[in-house]
């Protein structure tokens, strides 16, 4: 049910989620553990207004800031992505090889970490993953 302001117009939907969860920074695990079950009843969803789409954005970098800051993730080799990216496509290193151009050895050499992906291969595999190339290493 909507409320009503002081001037007499509608509330929007966006201060009635600041009103049940408060956009502010996030200072322990606890408050992440609050933000993140908001972030999951609000993508359970389908149909988000404007103003809820606008709160889950803000409340999105609120989390990403202080899991960043308080868990912050170690650096991922070029072979350790490339093998996590072709695990998660659910895909064969030759499929890759195929679609990208770029030969099965050098693949299989860069899984290996005998060889570094250079910044052509890097764009290939971003474009074919759907990802953004600052995933690897430069």
């Amino acid at each position: 049910m909507a409320t009503v302001n002081r001037l007499g117009n509608v509330e929007d939907r966006y201060f009635q989620l600041v009103r049940r969860y408060p956009l502010r920074p996030i200072r322990s695990d606890q408050e992440l553990n609050e933000a993140v079950q908001m972030v999951d009843s609000l993508l359970d969803r389908r149909d988000l207004a404007p103003e809820e789409e606008d709160y889950l954005e803000v409340l999105g970098d609120l989390i990403e800031r202080y899991e960043s800051e308080a868990h912050p993730m170690a650096p991922v080799s070029d072979a350790e992505m490339l093998r996590h990216l072709i695990e998660a496509k659910g895909v064969l290193q030759t499929v890759v090889s195929k679609a990208t151009g770029i030969t099965d050895s050098t693949i299989s050499e860069a899984l290996s970490g005998k060889r570094a992906l250079n910044r052509g291969h890097i764009g290939k595999l971003a474009r074919y993953f759907g990802v953004s190339p600052d995933v690897f290493a430069f």
